[in-house]
Protein backbone atom coordinates (compact mmCIF):
# COMPACT_ATOMS: atom_id res chain seq x y z
CA UNK A 1 0.00 0.00 0.00
CA UNK A 2 1.06 3.51 -0.73
CA UNK A 3 0.92 5.30 1.89
CA UNK A 4 3.00 6.67 4.83
CA UNK A 5 2.24 7.73 8.64
CA UNK A 6 2.01 11.06 9.23
CA UNK A 7 2.90 13.06 12.58
CA UNK A 8 1.77 16.83 13.14
CA UNK A 9 4.93 18.65 11.90
CA UNK A 10 4.86 16.61 8.52
CA UNK A 11 0.95 17.32 8.36
CA UNK A 12 1.32 20.83 8.67
CA UNK A 13 4.27 21.07 6.46
CA UNK A 14 2.60 19.24 3.52
CA UNK A 15 -0.83 21.09 4.19
CA UNK A 16 1.31 24.31 3.83
CA UNK A 17 2.16 23.16 0.83
CA UNK A 18 -0.67 21.98 -0.60
CA UNK A 19 -2.51 25.25 0.38
CA UNK A 20 -5.02 23.97 2.50
CA UNK A 21 -5.77 26.39 4.51
CA UNK A 22 -8.94 27.09 6.85
CA UNK A 23 -9.66 30.21 4.45
CA UNK A 24 -10.27 27.39 1.54
CA UNK A 25 -12.79 26.01 3.35
CA UNK A 26 -16.68 26.93 3.09
CA UNK A 27 -17.61 25.67 6.03
CA UNK A 28 -17.88 27.46 9.52
CA UNK A 29 -14.99 26.73 11.68
CA UNK A 30 -15.42 27.03 15.68
CA UNK A 31 -15.16 31.07 16.39
CA UNK A 32 -12.02 30.66 18.34
CA UNK A 33 -10.07 28.31 16.44
CA UNK A 34 -7.33 30.00 14.10
CA UNK A 35 -5.14 28.52 11.61
CA UNK A 36 -1.95 28.78 13.70
CA UNK A 37 -3.87 25.35 15.84
CA UNK A 38 -4.16 23.53 13.23
CA UNK A 39 -0.92 21.55 13.88
CA UNK A 40 -1.36 20.66 17.57
CA UNK A 41 -5.34 19.73 15.89
CA UNK A 42 -3.97 17.53 13.37
CA UNK A 43 -1.57 15.51 15.95
CA UNK A 44 -4.37 15.61 18.35
CA UNK A 45 -6.38 13.61 15.72
CA UNK A 46 -3.71 11.37 14.80
CA UNK A 47 -3.20 10.14 18.36
CA UNK A 48 -7.31 9.70 19.17
CA UNK A 49 -7.69 7.49 16.15
CA UNK A 50 -4.35 5.68 16.99
CA UNK A 51 -1.77 6.88 14.76
CA UNK A 52 -4.06 5.59 11.76
CA UNK A 53 -4.01 9.27 10.09
CA UNK A 54 -1.94 9.13 6.60
CA UNK A 55 -0.58 11.34 4.09
CA UNK A 56 -1.51 10.08 0.83
CA UNK A 57 0.30 10.32 -2.14
CA UNK A 58 -0.81 9.42 -6.27
CA UNK A 59 -1.29 5.77 -7.04
CA UNK A 60 1.09 6.61 -10.18
CA UNK A 61 3.63 8.46 -7.83
CA UNK A 62 6.62 5.82 -7.81
CA UNK A 63 6.65 6.24 -11.94
CA UNK A 64 7.39 10.00 -11.88
CA UNK A 65 10.96 11.70 -11.26
CA UNK A 66 8.95 14.57 -10.38
CA UNK A 67 6.52 15.43 -8.03
CA UNK A 68 4.85 18.63 -6.96
CA UNK A 69 7.78 20.38 -8.87
CA UNK A 70 10.66 18.63 -7.03
CA UNK A 71 12.95 15.56 -8.11
CA UNK A 72 12.16 12.45 -6.28
CA UNK A 73 13.51 9.30 -7.11
CA UNK A 74 11.40 6.79 -9.21
CA UNK A 75 10.62 3.66 -8.00
CA UNK A 76 11.40 0.91 -10.64
CA UNK A 77 9.98 -2.06 -8.90
CA UNK A 78 6.72 -0.17 -7.69
CA UNK A 79 6.36 1.32 -11.23
CA UNK A 80 6.82 -1.98 -12.93
CA UNK A 81 4.16 -3.91 -10.42
CA UNK A 82 1.78 -0.28 -11.17
CA UNK A 83 1.72 -0.65 -14.91
CA UNK A 84 1.38 -4.42 -14.63
CA UNK A 85 -1.85 -3.86 -12.95
CA UNK A 86 -2.99 -0.70 -13.58
CA UNK A 87 -6.32 -1.62 -14.95
CA UNK A 88 -6.92 -4.54 -12.33
CA UNK A 89 -9.50 -3.41 -9.54
CA UNK A 90 -8.03 -5.93 -6.89
CA UNK A 91 -4.46 -4.40 -7.14
CA UNK A 92 -6.36 -0.75 -7.53
CA UNK A 93 -8.53 -0.97 -4.52
CA UNK A 94 -5.77 -1.55 -2.22
CA UNK A 95 -4.22 1.92 -2.46
CA UNK A 96 -6.39 4.82 -1.44
CA UNK A 97 -4.31 7.13 -3.49
CA UNK A 98 -5.88 4.81 -6.89
CA UNK A 99 -9.60 5.47 -8.25
CA UNK A 100 -11.35 3.13 -10.60
CA UNK A 101 -12.27 6.10 -13.03
CA UNK A 102 -8.12 7.97 -12.74
CA UNK A 103 -9.45 11.29 -14.17
CA UNK A 104 -11.37 11.81 -10.75
CA UNK A 105 -7.73 11.53 -9.17
CA UNK A 106 -7.10 15.02 -11.38
CA UNK A 107 -8.06 18.35 -11.19
CA UNK A 108 -9.82 18.26 -14.74
CA UNK A 109 -10.51 22.02 -14.13
CA UNK A 110 -6.35 22.70 -14.32
CA UNK A 111 -5.21 23.77 -17.83
CA UNK A 112 -2.82 20.27 -17.81
CA UNK A 113 -3.55 17.23 -15.97
CA UNK A 114 -2.90 18.68 -12.54
CA UNK A 115 -2.87 14.62 -11.75
CA UNK A 116 -0.53 11.48 -11.94
CA UNK A 117 -1.89 9.48 -14.44
CA UNK A 118 -0.24 6.56 -17.00
CA UNK A 119 -1.78 5.97 -20.22
CA UNK A 120 -4.10 3.24 -19.59
CA UNK A 121 -4.11 1.94 -22.66
CA UNK A 122 0.22 0.97 -22.70
CA UNK A 123 1.15 2.12 -18.69
CA UNK A 124 4.74 1.65 -19.88
CA UNK A 125 3.95 4.19 -22.08
CA UNK A 126 7.60 6.61 -21.05
CA UNK A 127 5.41 10.05 -22.49
CA UNK A 128 2.98 9.78 -19.45
CA UNK A 129 5.80 9.85 -16.87
CA UNK A 130 9.08 10.69 -18.59
CA UNK A 131 9.62 14.75 -17.78
CA UNK A 132 5.75 15.18 -16.66
CA UNK A 133 5.51 16.58 -12.85
CA UNK A 134 3.23 14.72 -10.85
CA UNK A 135 0.98 15.95 -8.91
CA UNK A 136 -2.01 15.22 -6.05
CA UNK A 137 -4.41 17.09 -8.21
CA UNK A 138 -8.29 15.90 -6.57
CA UNK A 139 -6.56 13.25 -4.33
CA UNK A 140 -6.95 14.22 -0.72
CA UNK A 141 -3.75 15.32 1.31
CA UNK A 142 -4.89 12.95 4.34
CA UNK A 143 -6.87 10.44 5.32
CA UNK A 144 -7.95 8.29 8.23
CA UNK A 145 -7.96 4.52 8.12
CA UNK A 146 -10.54 4.35 9.79
CA UNK A 147 -11.27 1.20 11.82
CA UNK A 148 -14.57 2.39 14.24
CA UNK A 149 -17.05 4.47 14.79
CA UNK A 150 -14.96 6.60 17.02
CA UNK A 151 -12.90 7.12 14.14
CA UNK A 152 -15.34 8.53 12.18
CA UNK A 153 -16.96 10.67 14.97
CA UNK A 154 -13.52 12.07 15.69
CA UNK A 155 -13.27 13.10 11.68
CA UNK A 156 -16.13 14.82 12.03
CA UNK A 157 -15.48 16.67 15.36
CA UNK A 158 -12.43 17.94 13.67
CA UNK A 159 -13.82 19.24 10.62
CA UNK A 160 -16.64 20.95 13.07
CA UNK A 161 -14.18 22.52 15.04
CA UNK A 162 -11.28 23.04 12.64
CA UNK A 163 -13.16 24.15 9.22
CA UNK A 164 -11.30 21.50 7.26
CA UNK A 165 -13.91 19.80 4.90
CA UNK A 166 -14.52 16.12 4.16
CA UNK A 167 -14.59 13.64 1.97
CA UNK A 168 -15.49 10.01 2.29
CA UNK A 169 -13.85 7.31 0.18
CA UNK A 170 -14.40 2.95 0.27
CA UNK A 171 -13.75 1.09 -2.90
CA UNK A 172 -13.31 4.15 -5.12
CA UNK A 173 -16.28 2.81 -7.86
CA UNK A 174 -17.18 6.80 -8.17
CA UNK A 175 -18.15 7.65 -11.83
CA UNK A 176 -19.00 11.16 -10.52
CA UNK A 177 -15.84 11.97 -8.18
CA UNK A 178 -17.28 12.20 -5.18
CA UNK A 179 -15.31 10.60 -3.05
CA UNK A 180 -11.89 12.65 -4.10
CA UNK A 181 -11.33 15.98 -3.13
CA UNK A 182 -8.76 18.30 -3.26
CA UNK A 183 -7.67 20.21 0.40
CA UNK A 184 -9.64 17.83 2.41
CA UNK A 185 -9.55 15.06 5.13
CA UNK A 186 -10.76 11.80 3.97
CA UNK A 187 -12.18 8.92 6.01
CA UNK A 188 -11.31 5.80 4.09
CA UNK A 189 -13.81 3.24 5.39
CA UNK A 190 -12.28 0.22 3.49
CA UNK A 191 -10.88 -1.38 6.61
CA UNK A 192 -14.72 -1.91 8.15
CA UNK A 193 -14.82 -5.36 6.94
CA UNK A 194 -17.27 -7.20 9.59
CA UNK A 195 -19.33 -9.93 7.90
CA UNK A 196 -22.00 -12.55 9.43
CA UNK A 197 -25.27 -14.03 8.81
CA UNK A 198 -28.61 -14.50 10.92
CA UNK A 199 -31.49 -16.62 9.78
CA UNK A 200 -33.72 -14.76 12.47
CA UNK A 201 -32.37 -11.25 12.33
CA UNK A 202 -34.85 -8.79 13.77
CA UNK A 203 -33.63 -5.18 13.12
CA UNK A 204 -33.80 -3.24 16.27
CA UNK A 205 -36.77 -2.36 17.98
CA UNK A 206 -38.98 -4.26 15.14
CA UNK A 207 -40.71 -7.65 15.66
CA UNK A 208 -40.44 -9.43 12.07
CA UNK A 209 -37.62 -11.41 11.56
CA UNK A 210 -35.52 -12.24 8.27
CA UNK A 211 -32.74 -14.43 6.82
CA UNK A 212 -30.02 -11.55 6.59
CA UNK A 213 -26.51 -10.97 6.13
CA UNK A 214 -24.47 -8.01 8.02
CA UNK A 215 -21.85 -6.24 6.01
CA UNK A 216 -19.61 -4.14 7.30
CA UNK A 217 -19.16 -0.80 5.09
CA UNK A 218 -15.57 -1.93 3.18
CA UNK A 219 -16.64 -5.63 2.50
CA UNK A 220 -16.17 -6.39 -1.37
CA UNK A 221 -19.04 -7.46 -3.28
CA UNK A 222 -17.52 -10.46 -4.19
CA UNK A 223 -16.32 -11.58 -0.55
CA UNK A 224 -20.01 -11.18 -0.13
CA UNK A 225 -21.33 -13.43 -2.40
CA UNK A 226 -19.01 -16.13 -1.58
CA UNK A 227 -19.89 -15.87 2.02
CA UNK A 228 -23.30 -16.21 1.50
CA UNK A 229 -23.20 -18.91 -1.29
CA UNK A 230 -21.27 -20.88 1.77
CA UNK A 231 -24.46 -20.49 4.05
CA UNK A 232 -26.64 -21.43 1.38
CA UNK A 233 -28.21 -18.43 0.35
CA UNK A 234 -27.93 -15.60 -2.17
CA UNK A 235 -27.36 -11.92 -1.87
CA UNK A 236 -28.65 -8.97 -4.49
CA UNK A 237 -25.45 -7.15 -5.16
CA UNK A 238 -23.81 -5.67 -8.36
CA UNK A 239 -21.73 -6.82 -11.06
CA UNK A 240 -18.38 -5.82 -10.18
CA UNK A 241 -15.93 -8.12 -8.03
CA UNK A 242 -14.32 -4.84 -5.86
CA UNK A 243 -17.55 -2.83 -5.12
CA UNK A 244 -17.92 -1.99 -1.70
CA UNK A 245 -21.26 -3.79 -1.10
CA UNK A 246 -22.57 -1.78 1.84
CA UNK A 247 -21.35 1.49 0.13
CA UNK A 248 -22.18 3.93 -2.38
CA UNK A 249 -23.47 1.52 -4.27
CA UNK A 250 -26.20 0.65 -1.48
CA UNK A 251 -26.84 4.92 -0.84
CA UNK A 252 -27.23 5.44 -4.78
CA UNK A 253 -29.97 2.61 -5.10
CA UNK A 254 -27.72 -0.49 -6.56
CA UNK A 255 -28.78 -2.04 -9.24
CA UNK A 256 -28.51 -6.05 -9.88
CA UNK A 257 -28.98 -8.25 -13.13
CA UNK A 258 -31.06 -9.87 -10.16
CA UNK A 259 -32.83 -6.65 -9.80
CA UNK A 260 -35.77 -7.53 -12.10
CA UNK A 261 -37.32 -10.46 -9.71
CA UNK A 262 -35.53 -9.20 -6.29
CA UNK A 263 -35.61 -5.25 -6.39
CA UNK A 264 -33.15 -3.02 -5.63
CA UNK A 265 -29.96 -3.08 -3.09
CA UNK A 266 -32.12 -0.45 -1.44
CA UNK A 267 -35.11 -2.78 -1.84
CA UNK A 268 -33.36 -5.55 -0.06
CA UNK A 269 -31.98 -3.50 3.29
CA UNK A 270 -34.00 -4.09 6.48
CA UNK A 271 -30.71 -1.94 8.74
CA UNK A 272 -28.83 0.62 8.56
CA UNK A 273 -26.23 1.69 11.27
CA UNK A 274 -24.67 5.07 10.32
CA UNK A 275 -23.22 8.12 12.19
CA UNK A 276 -24.16 11.09 11.10
CA UNK A 277 -23.19 14.76 10.75
CA UNK A 278 -23.63 15.25 14.53
CA UNK A 279 -21.48 11.98 15.67
CA UNK A 280 -24.31 10.26 16.77
CA UNK A 281 -23.99 6.47 16.09
CA UNK A 282 -27.72 5.48 14.43
CA UNK A 283 -29.53 2.70 14.35
CA UNK A 284 -31.84 3.51 11.08
CA UNK A 285 -34.43 0.90 10.01
CA UNK A 286 -38.57 0.97 9.79
CA UNK A 287 -38.62 0.79 13.31
CA UNK A 288 -36.44 3.99 14.07
CA UNK A 289 -35.12 6.49 12.57
CA UNK A 290 -37.46 6.15 9.76
CA UNK A 291 -36.91 9.35 8.36
CA UNK A 292 -33.54 8.62 8.30
CA UNK A 293 -33.95 5.06 6.72
CA UNK A 294 -35.75 6.66 4.15
CA UNK A 295 -32.79 8.96 2.75
CA UNK A 296 -29.94 6.24 3.09
CA UNK A 297 -32.32 4.45 0.97
CA UNK A 298 -31.48 5.80 -1.89
CA UNK A 299 -30.51 9.64 -1.41
CA UNK A 300 -27.20 8.55 -2.30
CA UNK A 301 -23.75 9.63 -1.24
CA UNK A 302 -22.25 10.22 2.22
CA UNK A 303 -24.75 13.03 2.23
CA UNK A 304 -26.59 11.79 5.68
CA UNK A 305 -23.24 10.64 7.73
CA UNK A 306 -20.43 7.50 7.31
CA UNK A 307 -22.27 4.41 7.38
CA UNK A 308 -20.65 1.43 9.53
CA UNK A 309 -23.02 -1.79 8.14
CA UNK A 310 -25.95 -2.55 6.75
CA UNK A 311 -28.21 -5.71 6.73
CA UNK A 312 -30.09 -6.85 3.69
CA UNK A 313 -32.65 -9.99 3.08
CA UNK A 314 -31.33 -12.92 1.57
CA UNK A 315 -33.00 -15.36 -0.74
CA UNK A 316 -32.38 -18.96 -0.99
CA UNK A 317 -29.97 -20.65 -2.85
CA UNK A 318 -30.89 -20.27 -6.66
CA UNK A 319 -30.43 -21.75 -9.99
CA UNK A 320 -29.83 -19.30 -13.01
CA UNK A 321 -30.09 -19.62 -16.31
CA UNK A 322 -27.35 -18.19 -18.30
CA UNK A 323 -27.55 -16.79 -21.43
CA UNK A 324 -24.77 -15.25 -23.38
CA UNK A 325 -24.23 -14.15 -26.99
CA UNK A 326 -21.80 -12.41 -28.79
CA UNK A 327 -21.31 -12.13 -32.43
CA UNK A 328 -19.04 -9.88 -35.08
CA UNK A 329 -20.62 -7.88 -36.92
CA UNK A 330 -20.43 -8.16 -40.62
CA UNK A 331 -23.22 -5.94 -42.79
CA UNK A 332 -23.13 -2.24 -41.87
CA UNK A 333 -26.35 -2.66 -40.50
CA UNK A 334 -25.75 -5.45 -37.92
CA UNK A 335 -25.69 -3.69 -35.20
CA UNK A 336 -28.89 -1.61 -35.61
CA UNK A 337 -30.97 -4.65 -36.01
CA UNK A 338 -29.21 -6.12 -32.93
CA UNK A 339 -31.00 -3.40 -31.28
CA UNK A 340 -33.92 -3.29 -32.35
CA UNK A 341 -34.26 -6.88 -31.78
CA UNK A 342 -33.37 -6.30 -28.31
CA UNK A 343 -36.03 -3.41 -28.22
CA UNK A 344 -38.34 -5.39 -29.67
CA UNK A 345 -37.99 -8.27 -27.24
CA UNK A 346 -37.12 -6.63 -23.91
CA UNK A 347 -40.58 -6.28 -22.84
CA UNK A 348 -41.31 -10.16 -22.90
CA UNK A 349 -37.88 -10.47 -21.11
CA UNK A 350 -38.82 -8.32 -18.51
CA UNK A 351 -41.96 -10.17 -17.92
CA UNK A 352 -40.09 -13.63 -18.19
CA UNK A 353 -37.57 -12.12 -15.30
CA UNK A 354 -34.53 -11.53 -17.19
CA UNK A 355 -31.83 -8.75 -16.05
CA UNK A 356 -28.40 -9.07 -17.76
CA UNK A 357 -25.89 -6.23 -19.83
CA UNK A 358 -25.83 -5.74 -23.00
CA UNK A 359 -23.10 -4.09 -24.91
CA UNK A 360 -22.84 -4.12 -28.72
CA UNK A 361 -22.95 -7.30 -30.26
CA UNK A 362 -22.93 -9.04 -27.07
CA UNK A 363 -25.72 -9.96 -24.30
CA UNK A 364 -25.02 -11.30 -20.95
CA UNK A 365 -28.74 -12.05 -19.37
CA UNK A 366 -29.51 -14.44 -15.87
CA UNK A 367 -33.16 -15.76 -15.17
CA UNK A 368 -33.75 -17.18 -11.56
CA UNK A 369 -37.58 -17.91 -13.11
CA UNK A 370 -37.50 -20.29 -15.57
CA UNK A 371 -35.91 -23.83 -16.20
CA UNK A 372 -33.71 -24.40 -19.15
CA UNK A 373 -36.44 -25.34 -21.76
CA UNK A 374 -38.09 -22.22 -20.85
CA UNK A 375 -35.22 -20.10 -21.03
CA UNK A 376 -34.33 -21.45 -24.37
CA UNK A 377 -37.58 -21.09 -26.03
CA UNK A 378 -37.33 -17.02 -24.32
CA UNK A 379 -34.45 -16.27 -25.78
CA UNK A 380 -34.77 -18.18 -29.17
CA UNK A 381 -34.87 -15.02 -31.29
CA UNK A 382 -31.96 -13.61 -29.91
CA UNK A 383 -30.01 -17.28 -30.52
CA UNK A 384 -31.03 -17.32 -34.05
CA UNK A 385 -30.25 -13.95 -34.81
CA UNK A 386 -26.94 -14.36 -33.48
CA UNK A 387 -26.27 -17.99 -34.83
CA UNK A 388 -26.97 -16.76 -38.46
CA UNK A 389 -24.30 -14.49 -38.20
CA UNK A 390 -21.81 -16.88 -36.85
CA UNK A 391 -21.84 -15.85 -33.38
CA UNK A 392 -21.95 -17.98 -30.25
CA UNK A 393 -24.66 -18.96 -28.30
CA UNK A 394 -24.70 -20.62 -24.29
CA UNK A 395 -28.00 -21.15 -22.63
CA UNK A 396 -27.11 -22.82 -19.85
CA UNK A 397 -28.20 -23.68 -16.10
CA UNK A 398 -25.66 -22.90 -13.43
CA UNK A 399 -26.14 -24.11 -9.51
CA UNK A 400 -25.97 -20.67 -8.04
CA UNK A 401 -25.22 -16.95 -8.18
CA UNK A 402 -21.61 -17.73 -7.21
CA UNK A 403 -20.98 -20.22 -10.09
CA UNK A 404 -22.44 -17.74 -12.77
CA UNK A 405 -20.69 -14.77 -11.13
CA UNK A 406 -17.64 -16.40 -11.09
CA UNK A 407 -17.49 -17.97 -14.17
CA UNK A 408 -19.30 -14.73 -16.28
CA UNK A 409 -18.97 -11.41 -14.60
CA UNK A 410 -15.11 -11.51 -13.31
CA UNK A 411 -14.21 -11.17 -17.06
CA UNK A 412 -17.08 -9.10 -18.30
CA UNK A 413 -16.91 -6.40 -15.50
CA UNK A 414 -16.62 -2.68 -16.24
CA UNK A 415 -13.05 -1.96 -17.04
CA UNK A 416 -11.18 0.32 -14.37
CA UNK A 417 -8.01 2.24 -15.22
CA UNK A 418 -9.33 3.86 -17.93
CA UNK A 419 -10.58 7.49 -17.28
CA UNK A 420 -14.23 7.18 -18.33
CA UNK A 421 -17.18 9.38 -17.95
CA UNK A 422 -21.19 8.37 -18.48
CA UNK A 423 -24.40 9.90 -19.22
CA UNK A 424 -27.29 7.62 -18.02
CA UNK A 425 -31.25 7.31 -18.26
CA UNK A 426 -33.87 4.98 -17.02
CA UNK A 427 -35.85 3.89 -20.32
CA UNK A 428 -39.96 3.49 -19.51
CA UNK A 429 -41.85 0.38 -20.33
CA UNK A 430 -44.33 2.08 -22.97
CA UNK A 431 -40.66 2.49 -25.24
CA UNK A 432 -40.73 -1.66 -24.92
CA UNK A 433 -44.71 -1.88 -24.85
CA UNK A 434 -46.09 -0.13 -27.81
CA UNK A 435 -45.34 -0.43 -31.66
CA UNK A 436 -44.96 3.41 -31.30
CA UNK A 437 -42.38 3.33 -28.37
CA UNK A 438 -40.34 0.53 -30.12
CA UNK A 439 -39.77 2.11 -33.05
CA UNK A 440 -39.07 5.73 -31.42
CA UNK A 441 -36.55 3.98 -29.00
CA UNK A 442 -34.90 2.30 -31.98
CA UNK A 443 -34.39 4.96 -34.12
CA UNK A 444 -32.62 7.34 -31.59
CA UNK A 445 -30.34 4.23 -31.01
CA UNK A 446 -29.58 3.96 -34.24
CA UNK A 447 -29.04 7.46 -34.97
CA UNK A 448 -26.49 6.87 -31.82
CA UNK A 449 -24.31 4.09 -32.98
CA UNK A 450 -22.33 6.12 -34.95
CA UNK A 451 -20.71 7.82 -31.85
CA UNK A 452 -21.34 5.01 -29.30
CA UNK A 453 -23.08 1.48 -28.68
CA UNK A 454 -24.87 1.87 -26.03
CA UNK A 455 -24.59 0.14 -22.84
CA UNK A 456 -27.70 -1.37 -21.34
CA UNK A 457 -28.27 -2.79 -18.47
CA UNK A 458 -32.02 -4.74 -17.92
CA UNK A 459 -31.62 -4.19 -13.96
CA UNK A 460 -34.82 -2.46 -13.18
CA UNK A 461 -37.01 -3.49 -10.08
CA UNK A 462 -39.93 -4.32 -13.40
CA UNK A 463 -41.50 -7.33 -11.37
CA UNK A 464 -40.34 -6.54 -7.81
CA UNK A 465 -43.21 -6.02 -5.53
CA UNK A 466 -41.78 -2.64 -3.81
CA UNK A 467 -43.62 -0.95 -0.61
CA UNK A 468 -44.60 2.62 -1.64
CA UNK A 469 -42.82 5.10 -0.26
CA UNK A 470 -39.88 2.79 1.15
CA UNK A 471 -37.20 4.38 -0.67
CA UNK A 472 -35.70 7.70 -2.04
CA UNK A 473 -35.03 6.81 -5.39
CA UNK A 474 -36.23 8.10 -8.40
CA UNK A 475 -39.73 6.48 -9.35
CA UNK A 476 -38.81 6.44 -12.79
CA UNK A 477 -36.76 2.92 -11.19
CA UNK A 478 -40.42 1.11 -10.97
CA UNK A 479 -41.78 1.88 -14.33
CA UNK A 480 -38.48 1.55 -16.28
CA UNK A 481 -37.34 -1.85 -18.44
CA UNK A 482 -33.59 -0.25 -19.34
CA UNK A 483 -30.71 1.58 -17.59
CA UNK A 484 -29.54 3.03 -20.72
CA UNK A 485 -26.07 5.06 -20.84
CA UNK A 486 -23.13 6.43 -23.08
CA UNK A 487 -19.82 6.95 -22.03
CA UNK A 488 -16.73 9.53 -23.40
CA UNK A 489 -13.29 8.33 -22.19
CA UNK A 490 -10.30 10.83 -21.55
CA UNK A 491 -6.42 10.18 -22.28
CA UNK A 492 -3.69 10.79 -19.55
CA UNK A 493 -2.85 13.57 -21.70
CA UNK A 494 -5.96 15.21 -22.68
CA UNK A 495 -6.16 19.40 -22.64
CA UNK A 496 -9.14 21.23 -20.70
CA UNK A 497 -10.64 22.38 -23.68
CA UNK A 498 -10.77 18.60 -25.25
CA UNK A 499 -11.97 17.36 -22.07
CA UNK A 500 -14.96 20.19 -22.01
CA UNK A 501 -15.04 19.19 -25.10
CA UNK A 502 -15.95 15.54 -24.06
CA UNK A 503 -18.04 16.60 -21.64
CA UNK A 504 -20.38 18.64 -24.16
CA UNK A 505 -20.49 15.89 -26.78
CA UNK A 506 -21.68 13.54 -23.96
CA UNK A 507 -24.58 15.75 -22.88
CA UNK A 508 -25.54 16.36 -26.62
CA UNK A 509 -25.93 12.64 -26.76
CA UNK A 510 -27.66 11.60 -23.48
CA UNK A 511 -30.05 14.87 -23.94
CA UNK A 512 -31.53 13.16 -27.10
CA UNK A 513 -32.61 10.42 -24.11
CA UNK A 514 -33.68 12.88 -21.96
CA UNK A 515 -36.31 14.27 -24.77
CA UNK A 516 -37.13 10.67 -25.76
CA UNK A 517 -38.35 10.26 -21.94
CA UNK A 518 -39.42 13.31 -20.19
CA UNK A 519 -40.43 12.74 -16.67
CA UNK A 520 -38.47 10.14 -16.45
CA UNK A 521 -34.88 9.97 -14.62
CA UNK A 522 -31.13 8.65 -14.60
CA UNK A 523 -29.12 6.97 -11.38
CA UNK A 524 -27.12 8.58 -9.35
CA UNK A 525 -24.21 6.39 -9.00
CA UNK A 526 -24.24 6.22 -12.82
CA UNK A 527 -25.34 9.58 -14.08
CA UNK A 528 -24.08 12.49 -16.48
CA UNK A 529 -21.35 14.39 -13.90
CA UNK A 530 -23.32 17.86 -15.17
CA UNK A 531 -26.84 16.29 -14.83
CA UNK A 532 -29.57 19.21 -15.46
CA UNK A 533 -32.03 19.12 -12.99
CA UNK A 534 -30.52 16.26 -11.23
CA UNK A 535 -32.98 16.71 -8.17
CA UNK A 536 -35.59 15.77 -9.93
CA UNK A 537 -33.50 13.29 -12.44
CA UNK A 538 -32.20 10.81 -9.19
CA UNK A 539 -35.19 11.72 -6.84
CA UNK A 540 -37.93 12.80 -8.56
CA UNK A 541 -40.83 13.60 -6.24
CA UNK A 542 -38.79 12.54 -3.54
CA UNK A 543 -36.03 15.25 -3.16
CA UNK A 544 -38.11 17.34 -1.20
CA UNK A 545 -38.66 15.04 1.99
CA UNK A 546 -35.01 14.08 1.39
CA UNK A 547 -33.77 17.86 1.73
CA UNK A 548 -35.78 18.79 4.62
CA UNK A 549 -34.16 14.76 6.24
CA UNK A 550 -30.76 16.56 5.05
CA UNK A 551 -31.38 19.83 7.47
CA UNK A 552 -32.72 17.68 9.96
CA UNK A 553 -29.26 15.53 10.65
CA UNK A 554 -26.97 17.73 9.23
CA UNK A 555 -28.03 21.50 9.89
CA UNK A 556 -24.29 23.09 9.89
CA UNK A 557 -24.07 21.17 6.02
CA UNK A 558 -20.94 19.61 7.32
CA UNK A 559 -21.19 16.46 4.71
CA UNK A 560 -21.13 17.38 0.97
CA UNK A 561 -20.75 15.95 -2.43
CA UNK A 562 -21.21 16.72 -5.83
CA UNK A 563 -24.60 17.16 -6.62
CA UNK A 564 -25.92 15.14 -4.04
CA UNK A 565 -29.07 16.31 -1.28
CA UNK A 566 -28.44 20.01 -0.38
CA UNK A 567 -25.11 20.16 -2.02
CA UNK A 568 -23.72 24.12 -1.52
CA UNK A 569 -23.42 23.96 -5.55
CA UNK A 570 -20.24 24.08 -7.94
CA UNK A 571 -19.07 27.37 -6.99
CA UNK A 572 -18.17 26.03 -3.03
CA UNK A 573 -14.12 25.84 -3.24
CA UNK A 574 -14.85 21.58 -2.73
CA UNK A 575 -15.55 21.58 -6.24
CA UNK A 576 -12.71 23.58 -7.41
CA UNK A 577 -11.27 20.73 -9.43
CA UNK A 578 -14.21 20.11 -11.59
CA UNK A 579 -14.68 21.76 -15.26
CA UNK A 580 -16.91 24.97 -15.49
CA UNK A 581 -19.67 23.51 -18.06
Amino acid sequence: MVCTRAPAAAIWLSLATAGLALGSSVFPKEESFDASQLPSAFDALNRTVGGRLRSAVPFERPCFSTYEGERVSADHAACSAIQSNYTDPTFRVTHFGAYMLPQTETCQASSGSNGCLLDSEDPTNPLAFNGTDCRLGNIPPHYIEAASVSDVQAALRFSKRTGVRLSVKNKGHDYKGRSSGKDTLALWVTGLKSLSHDAHFRPEGCSTTYDAITVGTGVLTQDVYEFADKVNRTVIGGYHQTIGFSGGYLLGGGHSILSPVYGLAVDRVVQIKVVTPDGVYRTANACQNRDLFFALRGGGGSAFGVVIESSHRTEPQLTIQAAVMKFTPKASDDIAQWYSLLVNNSYQWAKDGWGGHIVGPTIIHVNPLLNNEEAQRSMQSAADFVRARGGSVVIEELPSWLAFFSKYVTSAQAAVGPELALATRLIPAKFFSTASGRAQLSELITSTLPFASPYIVAGTPFLFDEEPGATSVTPAWRDAVWHLSVKVQFQYNTTRAERKQLYDTLEGHIQQFRALTPGSGAYFNEGDVYEPDHERSYWGDNYPKLLAVKRKYDPDGLLDCWQCVGWKGQSDPLYQCYLKI
